[in-house]
């Protein structure tokens, strides 16, 4: 018997235009995506199918009544529909944990200017 092949609309991002045989991925695998839904750059895809992203934000230091600037990195699970490499712009989103870090999964890649 021949497994057909499918894919799934998240309701989130567009579907990708190859197809994967992950089971970790949103679009043609089983896992679900929910809560929180971010937009960062990656900074290392050494990984096998999984990035390490960046994302940077201001935190008020209330001794000296100023703004400093801490990162956040984070693994996410990246699909081989999507390959994200270096430098890339995408969108991440909550899923289960996949592994002892790894609770996102890249949902799609986003151009610089939008």
């Amino acid at each position: 018997m021949v497994k057909k092949k499918y894919s799934r609309h998240i309701g989130i991002a567009p579907m990708p235009k190859r197809t994967c045989d992950d089971i970790n991925c949103p679009f043609h695998g089983t896992l679900s995506v929910r809560g929180r839904i971010m937009e960062t750059e990656v900074t290392s895809d050494h990984m096998d199918k999984t990035v390490t992203v960046q994302q940077s934000q201001l935190q008020l230091v209330k001794k000296y009544k100023r703004y400093g600037r801490s990162t956040i990195r984070m693994h996410a699970h990246n699909p081989p529909c999507i390959d994200a490499k270096t430098g890339d712009y995408v969108r991440i989103g909550e899923c289960r944990p996949l592994s002892k870090t790894v609770s996102f999964v890249v949902i799609e890649k986003i151009e610089k200017g939008d």
